[in-house]
């Protein structure tokens, strides 16, 4: 009995997940097509066909992972949600996930187009997803105004925890500076859309 040919969603699937794990295990350095092509059980001529060099496959990897890794938190407080999704950011950024997303962006090089990649350019990202509807959660419970569910005001608590790790240069920021991000910009910020 042969094996069935896999291809299209399902061989890209298995791709990806090869490629995820090998991230995880190995971080950018160990991503290699000839390893991912073994893994998924495929040749590497199935790989270029779909990413041109190992950055760009590695970049599809990180943004499947980084999407299994947010959802948006619903506590019944926009504090405690804004709080949660920062923390796990937080938490995110100073693990091996982090550690892929700094070894990708150090191999993109700032190649314009590599950096692209980073954004599903035909979705929307999954943790600029879940802000706004911690926004939307947050304005049916009557916390927040309607105008309060924009992508600036959502992309805002994020935005300022990157300045931070840029500036600092700290493998993790401190709890406290995360709660002065919620309590002194963010909920001002929410609160004074109306």
């Amino acid at each position: 009995m042969t094996a069935t040919r896999r291809r299209g969603a399902e061989l890209e699937d298995a791709i990806l997940t090869a490629a995820g794990e090998l991230l995880l295990e190995q971080g950018v350095a160990g991503l290699t097509m000839d390893e991912v092509a073994r893994r998924a059980g495929t040749n590497k001529n199935a790989l270029y066909r779909r990413w041109p060099h190992r950055t760009a496959l590695g970049i599809a990897a990180y943004r499947r992972l980084a999407a299994a890794e947010t959802r948006p938190p619903d506590t019944g407080s926009l504090r405690d949600d804004a709080l949660d999704l920062l923390r796990r950011a937080n938490r995110t950024w100073s693990s091996p996930y982090g550690e892929i997303l700094r070894g990708l962006l150090a191999a993109a090089g700032g190649a314009p187009e590599l950096l692209a990649q980073l954004r599903d350019p035909d979705r929307p990202d999954p943790l600029d997803e879940a802000w706004l509807t911690v926004l939307a959660n947050a304005t049916t419970r009557g916390e927040a105004p309607a105008t309060a569910v924009h992508p600036r005001v959502a992309a805002t608590p994020m935005a300022l925890l990157r300045t931070e790790y840029l500036l600092r240069g700290v493998p993790a920021v401190p709890d406290e500076v995360l709660v002065e991000i919620v309590d002194e910009v963010f909920l001002p910020l929410v609160r004074g859309r109306a």
